[in-house]
Parts: C-alpha cells; structure tokens; sequence
C-alpha cells in the first residue's frame, strides 16, 4: 500500500483531532463513553471531523439508556446462542459460538460508490485473465505475465484447460478483502475466486442486528441485501439449460469451518444442501442419489476446493468430490459456480501483474489498487524484496502460510532471530517462486462495544460481487472481520476476533427488499419433492436418537422413583437391578449395583465415556441434526441445543438426575411436537417418523421382555407401565392391579395405544407404503414386506403366546426391518448408483 494504514490512528489519536460532535447529545455520549487512546479511523474524516454517517448513527445511539443497550446486545447474543450459529476456527475440531460485534460498520454512499467501482472492474478483470489462461494462452505466450508464477500454483488445474464452462462464466461469485488506507481510499488486501464465504454468515449478521436495533436499523436507511442474493440465485438459474433447473449447494459436510454457512445459503437461497456422496455421474449429467432414484442436478454452487472436486482426475485421495464430474463439464452437463481451477486467481504472485493487466484489456489504471506486491520469482523483484527485507511482510506466493515456516499469516524478517532471518533470505534465493513481499499495512479502525465502551479495532472488510446477465452486481454490505489487536496485519476468524455486520447507508429511504416474488408471478405448486439419500439417512438416525434418549431417561425417572433405602424390600431391590442391567446392556451404565444406585444413575445420565448415556445420545442427535440444519427450524434446534447443555449440567443427588431427565422428556415431547405439527407432509418428515417408529418399537418389546415375563410380578409390570405412559390406561380398562396378558397385550399387541408395538408397525408400514417403489416388476420389496409381515404377526397374535422367547424373535424381526430400510433408501458404495424407476406401457 502506498502508505502505512495505521497511519490514520496515529492522527486521530492526537490532541488536535480529538471528536467534534455535530450536536449537543453525541458530544455527551463522546464525553461519557469513548474514552480511548486513539479514535477509531473510521469514525474521522479526512478534514479531521467525524464522518457524517456516525454523527447520525451516535445521534440515535446515544438516545438509548445504557440497560436498554445491554438488553439489546443480549438479546443478540441469545439469538445466536439459541439459532446455533456457530463456526470452527481454522485447526479446530469444536464449534464456537459466532462472535458478532454489536456495532455495525457503517460506510456512506460516496465510499459505497468508490468500492462499487473497483470491485466491478477488478471482477471483470479476473473473468479475462482466467478465460485466457484456460483457453487461449495469449497472456503467458506474450509475455504479460510469467509462466512460473502461473504454473507454481496447484490451484491451476491442467484438466480444465480447453473446457468452456457451462453457463458461459468461469467466475459467478468473486469477493475482495478490502480495508482502507491513510488518504481514505480502498485498498484490496486479497482475492477470493475459489469458493469466497461469508456471504452467509454476512446475512446472519444482518438478521441478528436488525432485529436487536430496529428503529435504529430502519432510521438509518440501511440498503437491503437480499437483492443482491436474488440476483446472485436468478443468474444461477439462468446459467442452465432448462427452465426449472435443479440447484444444488456441495459443501465438504458437517465438520467443514464453515458449514452453518453453507446451510443458511441454502436455505435462504432455495438450493438443495448435497455432499459428494449425495451425487453421482449417470451418462453426461450429474445426479442427486434420492429416496427416489437418481434426479439431474443442473447447476452445482461449490464450497469444495477445486482440487477435491473429482478424485478420478484431481485429487485421488479425495472424499468430498464426486467421480467423474470433470468430464461431465467437458460435455457441457453441469453448470459449477465458481469454474474449477478459478482458485488460481487467488495467487499472490500475481498480484503484481494485474496493473499491467488492467491496461491491457482496459486501458486504465485500476480503480481500486492492492497493497504493493513484489513477486520473487523475477530477479528484479526478489533483489528488491532482500534489500528491504525489514520493510515488507514476507508472505506465500501460493498458499495460506510461507513456505518453511510455521502458521498461516506473514512473515516479518524484523521479529525473526538471526538464524531465521538467514533461513528465509537463502529460501527467498533458493526458490523465489514461492515468495512475495508485500508492503507493510497496518489496517484502519473501527469502532467496537468493549466492556461498556466504544473502543477502536482493526477490520478488514469483505465485499462480494456476483455476475448476472446484466453485469456485475454488489451485495451492499458484505462480510467485516474485526481483529482484537491494534497492530493486526491480517485478520482471520480465530482467537480474538470477531464479525460486524456493514450498513451501506443512504441518505434516503430505501425500500424494503425480499426473496419472495409477487404473488401473480408464481406459478402455484403442490409438491412435497424427494429428499436426498444422505437426509434422509441423517433424518432417520435422528429419530432413532432421540428415541433412544428417551428410553434411556424413562429408564433413569423410573430408576429414580424405585429407591427407598430405608425398607430394602427384596421385590423392590430386584426391580432396581432390572433397570440398571437394562442400563448397562444399553451401554449407558457400567455394572449393576445395590450400594450405590446413584452413581449408576449419574452415569447414565451424563457420562461423556458410555455410548449409551442420555448425554451421550443427545449429543448424537445434536450431531446428526448439525447435517441437516437447512431442514430442521430454529425452534427445532434450539430445543435439541437446549437438551444437550441441560444434560451437561452437573447434577449432584438421586433428585438432580429425576429433575434431569423429566425435564429432557419435556423437551424431547417438545420437538416431536414441533415434528408432527411443522414438519411438512414429505419424505423427509416420514423418514424421521419411520427412524421414531422403529426405534419405539425395539425399546418397548426390550422393556417387555425385561419386566413381563413369565414369573413378572406386580413391581415389574407396574414399572413396565410407567415406561411405556399406559398407567391410566390399564387403570381404565381393568380394575385389578397389574396382571400379565392384559399389561402384554396393551403394551405389544393394542393397535390404538400410541406407545404399543403394534401402533409403530402399523405407522411404519403406512409410510413405506407412501414411498416410491425402486424396483421395477410390481414385486413388494424388502421393507414393505418385513413390515407387513410384523403387522399380520401382531394383528393375529394373542397376549397369552406371548413369552420371552417369542419377544425376543420379535426384538430380532424389528432390527432387521430397521436395517432393510437403511440398506434400500440409504445405499453406499456402488449400490448407491441406482436408476430413476422406468414406467413401462401396459
């Protein structure tokens, strides 16, 4: 950069520069909570006096009462608490809570036209680079940019060469890290054409702060983001060659940085959330393994690297790619947004050509220069870089890191030691290829809520353009990462750091935008469509889960009611033993005990070691439903949150656990409410039915054969009603205690008793039923015909034949049709590669 950033702090940190507020209540709100070492940069203009827009928005600021902000900022922190939005930083296997910043960045029309202007043209640029670069070759051939530094990058992929990229665009989403310099102009800090994120976690931002500030928000007159994503979908849709086209999102899956990212988009957006496994090449085109066969996909926005995509001709060891997906491009079969091998463009090295570039294709300077760049590679430059070596950061040509040195940020040769310092300068001699030095840039400030008052913090800002038909258009806003230390060079969402929504600020009313069309617009449908394979895996598992869970806590209440020290009856004693050895069979406790039943009910409840325990299986589903948040609504998954933090909680007695696991049942009833009453009539939701079902049934058959058999007494079969909620029913229907056919027959054989074996073999078979057939020839298949062989057992059985041994064929009868479900709608390997069921004529 041609200036030291930093620079701006310095000034506004002095004396004379001190804020001069427009009126007489930002003055107070100055005097009473910006007590700083310097002011943030971004709040002080050029001329030395506060930027207009922060006048207004300190203006209203300060009319709040300071409770009513930290009620605010709480309500924001609860909502992303509650909405599970979360990430990973980079080398960590945990998730963290998204640390957004309770004060927007705001920028101003004049600003907001000056990036609009460099982004476009920069955009546009790197379009023309990448077309040549993978098609004709003019730019190495003539000399305009050097063929080492094109060929050291492995993001350039000589397999895609000669391909024209279906839709016509190698780039259909490109974003630039920006941040400004000390003559208040924009400077790009770096590139992102391979998958650019943020956008996503932009529109949480978005969502969370206008909800915490309304008033505030819409006084403001902040311009709206959801154009920009319809423009950026309708390109998308436009790009295929049919009129409704199939949009899928690929992400890597669950344990990806950014994966609640790549849900939100793809929900907000319409597209289907899909992983490599969930699609397969069948002819020219790529598919979309369903519950219904394959379905085509038409166009594929990726957040998978370009190397990863195709194991058969990138990357071998991949498994986030799909086979063969190269030679689908080659034959024009599937629009991927963005083109692989545009991560090239990402390259440092050539950061230093692109001026040159610009006048070439454009004949102008670029609008919006990048920080001074010196590509080792050319004697010139690297000779420049060795004699200044105190004075730049030494970055990687290619990569995130600097090749022979450890972490992911710059270099500086003035921190190293001498023998260090030696290494890099021989390794810069050695190899340039692999080197750049860059000017050193401390980035600008701006202002962030610290412990009750405004302080400065670096930022750097992320500004996305997508490409439509029309040109290039801008999502006003974008993506701030804010740095927790005041000398940060480089700014990534790990320790210390945290995200600001941007407010593009007009000076008139905006109008109010939505992804939503005009009701005469769009074409009525009643479709409940066909879920992918991998959902509906996840789903299925999901209700198993939580079921599990549920026996596991019923168990433990019902473990929890049978104590009573002071008598030690021996009936009672073994019906305590009965539930820990069910206990320790399910692998949630470790050994029966008489002395220290607590314990062993500690340990189911929350032990992080047993598979079997509550917690344990809670976090299971917790989990599974992290794979399908584009499916599951806020409420669902604040509930399974709430769940696993409750069973996480210390408990300290016998009536800690009971308290425990009632109130987890509560919320357990809670989300199969919101399952039964808000989930859509579709394949989605009758896999996590048929995943309840069949894990209902094995529990409750596993419960019987536990506490009704033979020579079961009144304790077990009374214990064997409250397990299965049938108490008051029995009560109504008999008028003795507990007796052993009718406790059989309404907890097994009662087709009306919800909770019965009978009732979830009847709804299982109900739903396979309402399934597609993906077989042809009219035969019942496998699932279908376990299930209604279960039903006809159970409809002709009588409560009398039932014994143990019968009981137990029954459990075995129940797992296998839970397998046959697996195995026919969730296929791996190469069974997964079905066809689409035919129809033949009569």
């Amino acid at each position: 950069m041609a200036g030291d950033a930093g620079q701006g702090s310095d000034r506004a940190s002095s004396p004379g520069n001190r804020i001069r507020p427009a009126n007489r209540r930002v003055a107070q709100w100055a005097r009473d909570y910006v007590r700083l070492p310097g002011i943030p940069d971004e709040y002080i203009g050029q001329d030395g006096a506060p930027r207009a827009v922060w006048t207004r928005f300190f203006d209203a600021f300060a009319a709040l009462t300071p409770g009513d902000i930290e009620r605010r900022f709480g309500a924001a922190d609860r909502h992303l608490r509650e909405a599970g939005v979360t990430y990973r930083a980079p080398g960590e296997n945990s998730e963290r809570i998204w640390p957004l910043s309770h004060l927007p960045l705001l920028i101003d029309e004049a600003d907001w036209q000056q990036l609009i202007a460099g982004i476009v043209q920069r955009a546009q640029l790197l379009e023309l680079v990448m077309s040549d670069l993978y098609g004709e070759g003019r730019l190495i051939a003539e000399g305009a940019i050097p063929a080492a530094a094109i060929a050291g990058s492995a993001e350039y992929l000589r397999s895609v060469c000669g391909i024209k990229p279906p839709g016509g665009r190698y780039l259909n989403l490109y974003a630039a890290d920006v941040g400004r310099g000390p003559d208040g102009r924009w400077w790009v800090l770096g590139d992102r054409t391979q998958a650019p994120s943020g956008a996503g976690y932009a529109l949480e931002n978005r969502l969370v702060l206008s909800r915490a500030f309304t008033t505030l928000y819409k006084s403001m007159n902040v311009e709206r983001v959801a154009p920009f994503f319809e423009a950026f979908r309708d390109s998308l849709r436009a790009s295929a060659d049919r009129d409704e086209p199939r949009i899928g999102l690929l992400t890597p899956g669950a344990f990806s940085e950014t994966y609640f990212e790549h849900a939100t988009l793809a929900r907000y957006l319409g597209f289907l959330l899909v992983e490599g496994d969930d699609l397969a090449v069948s002819g020219d085109r790529i598919h979309i393994r369903t519950v219904a066969g394959l379905k085509r996909l038409d166009v594929l926005l990726r957040r998978v690297d370009s190397n990863s995509l195709d194991p058969l001709e990138l990357d071998a060891s991949s498994q986030l790619g799909v086979p063969g997906l190269i030679d689908v491009l080659r034959k024009n079969g599937v629009v991927v947004a963005n083109m692989p091998g545009s991560g090239v463009m990402e390259a440092r090295a050539l950061l230093g050509f692109l001026p040159s570039l610009s006048r070439r294709f454009f004949g102008e300077d670029l609008k919006m220069p990048h920080i001074a760049t010196w590509w080792c590679g050319q004697k010139a430059a690297r000779e420049e870089v060795l004699s200044r070596l105190d004075e730049v950061a030494i970055e990687g040509a290619y990569g995130r890191g600097v090749p022979g040195f450890a972490g992911i940020g710059p270099v500086l040769a003035s921190e190293l030691s001498r023998s260090e310092r030696e290494r890099l300068k021989t390794a810069i001699n050695d190899r340039g290829i692999d080197y750049v030095g860059q000017e050193l840039v401390r980035l600008s400030t701006t202002p962030v809520w610290d412990n009750g008052r405004i302080t400065p913090r670096p930022f750097v800002l992320r500004v996305f353009a997508a490409a439509t038909p029309g040109g290039w258009t801008i999502m006003p806003g974008g993506f701030c990462r804010i740095a927790e230390q005041l000398d940060a060079r480089a700014v990534s969402m790990g320790d210390g750091a945290r995200a600001a929504d941007v407010w593009v600020v007009s000076d008139k009313a905006v109008s109010a935008a939505t992804l939503l069309p005009a009701g005469d617009t769009v074409r009525i449908r009643r479709i409940a469509g066909w879920v992918p394979s991998r959902a509906a895996d996840n789903l299925f598992w999901l209700g198993r889960y939580l079921e599990r869970a549920e026996a596991t806590l019923r168990l433990l209440r019902a473990l929890g009611t049978q104590r009573d020290p002071g008598k030690g009856a021996p009936t009672l004693l073994h019906s305590v033993e009965r539930i820990q050895r069910l206990l320790v069979t399910w692998g949630a406790a470790s050994q029966v005990t008489r002395t220290q039943p607590a314990k062993i009910a500690a340990e189911a409840l929350q032990s992080e070691d047993k598979f079997g325990s509550a917690l344990s299986l809670v976090r299971a589903a917790q989990r599974t439903a992290t794979s399908l948040r584009e499916r599951l609504s806020p409420d669902a998954w604040q509930v399974i949150t709430e769940m696993t933090e409750r069973l996480a909680q210390e408990v300290d007695d016998d009536d800690g656990v009971v308290s425990a696991a009632e109130l987890t049942l509560q919320e357990l009833a809670s989300f199969a409410g919101l399952a039964q009453e808000n989930m859509n009539r579709a394949a989605g939701w009758r896999f996590l039915e048929m995943g309840r079902r069949a894990e209902r049934a094995i529990n409750t058959v596993r419960f019987a054969r536990q506490f009704a058999y033979e020579e079961a007494g009144g304790e077990d079969l009374d214990i064997l009603l409250t397990l299965v909620d049938c108490q008051i029913t029995y009560r109504s229907r008999y008028l003795v205690g507990p007796l052993l056919p009718p406790v059989r027959d309404l907890v097994v054989l009662d087709p009306y008793n919800p909770r019965s074996v009978a009732f979830q073999v009847s709804a299982l078979n109900e739903h396979i039923s309402s399934l597609p057939t993906l077989k042809e020839g009219g035969l019942i298949e496998r699932p279908h015909r376990l299930a209604v062989s279960l039903q006809a057992m159970l409809t002709t059985a009588e409560a009398a034949a039932l014994d143990t041994k019968t009981l137990f064929a029954l459990e075995q009868d129940l797992l296998n049709l839970a397998d046959a479900i697996g195995s026919h709608y969730f296929p791996h390997g190469p069974n997964a590669s079905r066809p689409e069921k035919l129809t033949g004529l009569a």
